[in-house]
């Protein structure tokens, strides 16, 4: 009802209040209501015994009595402000008071401890031989003059900060058609069953979140959840790293097929939460790598980001070079101005992005000319933490189809070093941005597999020779 109107009628009735009091017994507004919402008591059981006349005075002669007051607020009280919006949550980068460190020698560790450090907790990484530990910062000292403290003695040059790293999931866009695998668009096979599926040999190994070893798409698949207690025991959620594994192993035929679905899958769950923040911290990571690396796997699929790191980048070269691993990482979800994420941009790690199903660029995903591959990413099927599947986006569900095939390239020619895998899917891809390698899409779009488990390519010249 418009203000002028109703500022006219309320001029109106305090015209014709006075009239209104000679002598008439008129009531405005004073109708009542017969049902039971204006009782405090709700039971009814005991109301016959009671007349309405008995609860409810009857109108009176008595000269009426307006207040305006309440209408009149109404009318003219101030606009409401903009309604209060919620702060940002700000996750922290990293432990507040920690340093880690890989493999300080005796002479040195003694020599921080008398300046104050102290030792939280130290953990044998047996594929290199070597032992991290976190470290407490004396009191008084900022992390940064701590790490430069560490990093000052001989043997502490790799030392950093305890960072955290997060898995990359991005929103669930709205997909048109119904579990519509996002492979079939791109020329990926779809077998019907386990036993014609591809990955037989392969060995990979996953660092994720939590998972769901007894979701249906897991039945039959050859997985393995290593059992692992991150420095800070509060479990993840099975939900991430089900998705992910299930790309990988998925039973065909279900709602949530994986790519290789005959490989054998060692997976570690790294992460924890910590005041509802779902992470992982570098020293738990540490462990995570180093635990997979001693399973004789042949890739590493680490759907996960963060900020650089010096021990992080330390193990993962030294995991590439001596172990031989293809390490396959998310280039993460900041977004296109965003700095470079790590692992993904550790130079030796193959970093992906993630594309939608015309091949356009996932527009959460970081760019940069660390960016090696383009994989589907954006409305990927897969599964669910409990049972059945679900629309999943982010760069994280990019990175297996890259692992994918990744893994039945080595399988296919066993004496490609990692790097040479690296440089063989790079010469492989499928160019779709501009001419040559570029910060967006990297070389190009990953090859897809095809029934019979080899890779097809754009340039078939470079597909290295198999030993069948």
């Amino acid at each position: 009802m418009p203000r002028h109107f109703i500022l006219f009628l309320c001029i109106g009735l305090l015209m014709v209040a006075p009239i209104l009091s000679v002598g008439e017994s008129w009531s405005f507004g004073m109708a009542y209501a017969d049902d039971d919402d204006d009782d405090d008591d709700d039971d009814d059981d005991d109301r016959s015994s009671r007349s309405r006349s008995a609860r409810r005075p009857a109108p009176t002669a008595d000269p009426v009595t307006i207040d305006l007051a309440p209408l009149l607020s109404r009318i003219f009280r101030p606009a409401p402000g903009p309604a209060p919006t919620a702060a940002p949550v700000v996750r922290p980068v990293a432990f507040s008071d920690e340093i880690v460190t890989l493999n300080l020698s005796p002479d040195d560790l003694t020599g921080l401890v008398s300046q104050g450090f102290a030792i939280i907790e130290e953990r044998d990484l047996d594929s290199l031989g070597v032992v991290s530990r976190r470290l407490r910062i004396p009191a008084g000292l900022t992390l940064d003059a701590a790490r430069d403290i560490v990093r000052a003695a001989p043997s502490g040059e790799a030392a950093d900060l305890n960072h955290f790293y997060r898995a990359e999931q991005g929103f669930d866009p709205d997909c048109i058609a119904l579990e519509c695998p996002i492979r079939i668009d791109f020329g990926w096979s779809l077998p019907e069953n386990r036993a014609n599926g591809c990955g037989g040999g392969l060995r990979i190994g996953v660092v994720d979140t939590g998972i769901n070893p007894d979701h249906e798409t897991f039945a039959g698949a050859a997985l393995t959840v290593l059992d692992f207690a991150p420095s800070v025991a509060t479990p993840s959620r099975e939900l991430h790293g089900t998705a992910i594994v299930a790309l990988l192993i998925g039973q065909p035929g279900t709602r949530s097929p994986g790519l290789v679905p005959k490989a054998e899958v060692f997976a570690v769950d790294a992460f924890s939460v910590q005041n509802g923040d779902e992470r992982a911290d570098v020293f738990s990571l540490l462990a995570a790598i180093d635990l997979l690396a001693k399973q004789d796997i042949d890739v590493m699929n680490l759907s996960l980001a963060g900020p650089p790191n010096a021990v992080l980048d330390e193990l993962i070269r030294r995991i590439i070079e001596t172990r031989d691993i293809v390490v396959v990482a998310a280039v993460g979800n900041a977004g296109p101005r965003s700095d470079p994420l790590y692992p993904a941009a550790i130079e030796p790690v193959i970093a992906v992005t993630a594309v939608d199903r015309d091949k356009n660029i996932y527009r959460r995903a970081v760019q940069g000319e660390h960016v090696d591959l383009a994989a589907p990413g954006v409305a990927v099927w897969t599964a669910a933490s409990v049972r059945g599947a679900r629309w999943k986006t982010g760069t994280s569900f990019a990175t297996p189809f890259v692992t994918a095939a990744a893994g039945l390239l080595r399988v296919a020619v066993p004496d490609l070093t990692a790097p040479e895998v690296a440089e063989s899917l790079n010469q492989l891809a499928t160019d779709i941005g501009p001419i040559g390698p570029d910060p967006v899409f990297g070389a190009g779009l990953v090859p897809a597999v095809d029934a019979s488990c080899r890779l097809m390519s754009a340039n078939p010249q470079y597909l290295p020779a198999s030993d069948e």
